[in-house]
């Protein structure tokens, strides 16, 4: 094995020496990506004033920025794929970067909907998910961790851009202040170039050597345990250089054979959607995009009409920022201990309902100090389930599926990263508040967390032992 490993030009150690750099550079794309996206709510006040318009027309921007991204995400899926996770980063970080440079020369917001929706989108799109993924095939072992730190880039990210972005505007206009992001976000394109390609073969062999250095502490399908049936795919041993194992989904149904990858799309790399655990993940996915995007666009406008200044406002973010990463890393730390490892599921469902509680206590706030604990606890159950996301993903389809997987995650917040906040922003013109909002985000989150456990309890009963004694 360590012979073709050397053959590939890559030497793959799995939880340790360069998986460390590809967390660093996933790292590094989550701030430029995700921080950014999240900072465009700060030029809100800036872009309504400069084009005179309304709330609703305004956050179309940043809808077009977040749903392009996550439609655009199998396509950075299929560009990982075809030729490498490294190609798919540098041209994204090209791409982004040159639509936020041509958004400083706008002179309409129909433009801006193009050079900063569209553009932009698409290279954090063909950033995004490969980095990601790229995570998942070097750690084992640790890969929640690893997770909650590449992921805890957005919220360091949000923590230092969101003053940052304010004093650029306050000094340099809101057009400076998009050239200087655009030349940050073309930092993309030297993480894009330390993401070593990656054999399937090395993957599945020292993935294999990992649950077996894990069978002593408890039986195990796959990477999950017994204890928690509702997530549970197991791979093949049989892989050969660039190979794609085959995935079993329906029992009595005969493996086909691997086939070296030859065309740009693969019938067979989307195979794990017919299985009902990720169906399930996949519905309830389409409820909490409807509702996590919306404090993030409306916090400082609200902040703002509750008599808050604007620094305290943009500091607002910051503290969502701060605590996004304790939730990023504590979670990922946590979910990696052996107690816990079986439960990633409910983790990630508490996460979830905890901020949708939030979202519903947020119109009774109407002041600094009352908003702080809100930005504190919404912050970290964000940066919690955030960094859950690709490990639950992963613990469903597999590590060797998981881009492909991801990419169609991401999709499904497409749709309602693009009409959420329009929505929002159309009852808070036509109800001249924003409890609305706040209420149509928090019932999006607890229908995603009630839709998950009914899912859960539903295959639970379904498994146990059928008998006089067996009951639901």
């Amino acid at each position: 094995m360590a012979d073709g490993k050397r053959r590939s030009g890559v030497v793959l150690t799995q939880d340790g020496g360069w998986s460390w750099v590809v967390v660093g550079c996933c790292f590094v794309v989550t701030v430029c990506t995700r921080a950014v996206t999240r900072c465009i709510s700060i030029f809100f006040v800036e872009f309504q004033a400069h084009f005179g318009a309304d709330y609703s027309s305004t956050a179309w921007i940043h809808s077009l920025v977040d749903c392009t991204t996550m439609l655009c995400a199998p396509l950075g899926s299929l560009v990982g794929n075809r030729w490498s996770c490294r190609v798919a980063v540098m041209l994204g970080g090209l791409l982004s970067s040159c639509g936020l440079l041509l958004s400083s020369f706008t002179n309409s917001l129909e433009l801006l909907y193009l050079t900063m929706g569209v553009l932009t989108g698409l290279g954090f799109a063909l950033c995004y998910t490969p980095a990601i993924a790229m995570v998942g095939c070097y750690f084992h072992r640790r890969r929640a961790l690893a997770y909650g730190l590449a992921m805890s880039g957005s919220g360091i990210g949000t923590f230092v851009l969101a003053p940052a972005v304010q004093l650029l505007i306050e000094k340099y206009s809101w057009r400076g202040a998009l050239l200087v992001l655009s030349a940050f976000v073309a930092n993309l394109c030297v993480c894009g170039a330390l993401l070593k390609p990656i054999r399937l073969q090395d993957l599945m062999e020292e993935e294999q050597e990992g649950e077996e250095a894990e069978s002593g502490k408890e039986e195990t399908i796959g990477r999950v345990s017994l204890k928690e049936p509702e997530v549970a795919v197991k791979l093949p041993k049989e892989s050969d250089g660039c190979l794609k194992p085959p995935l079993p989904l329906l029992s009595g149904s005969p493996a086909p054979k691997p086939e070296r990858r030859r065309c740009f799309l693969s019938i067979k790399e989307y195979r794990f959607l017919l299985l009902p655990d990720f169906l399930g993940l996949a519905v309830s996915f389409l409820f909490l995009a409807s509702g996590c995007s919306l404090p993030f666009v409306y916090l400082v406008p609200y902040a703002l009409s509750a008599g808050v200044c604007h620094h305290r406002a943009a500091f607002l973010m910051s503290i969502l920022g701060v605590l996004d990463i304790v939730g990023n890393i504590t979670f990922g730390w946590l979910t990696d201990r052996s107690c816990l490892k079986p439960y990633r599921l409910a983790c990630y469902v508490l996460a979830v309902a905890m901020e949708g509680l939030c979202c519903l206590c947020a119109p009774l706030l109407r002041s600094f100090s009352l908003l702080v604990p809100f930005a504190v606890l919404y912050g970290y159950f964000d940066g919690a389930y955030v960094a859950l996301i690709p490990v639950v993903t992963s613990d469903v389809v597999g590590a060797p599926y998981l881009s492909s997987a991801l990419g169609v995650v991401y999709f499904l917040h497409a749709i309602p990263y693009l009409i959420s906040p329009p929505i929002a922003g159309w009852l808070v013109d036509v109800t001249a508040s924003y409890t609305a909002t706040f209420f149509l985000s928090g019932a999006s989150l607890l229908s995603s967390a009630v839709l998950l456990c009914v899912i859960t309890g539903i295959r639970r009963c379904r498994l146990r032992p059928h008998g006089p004694a067996a009951k639901c």
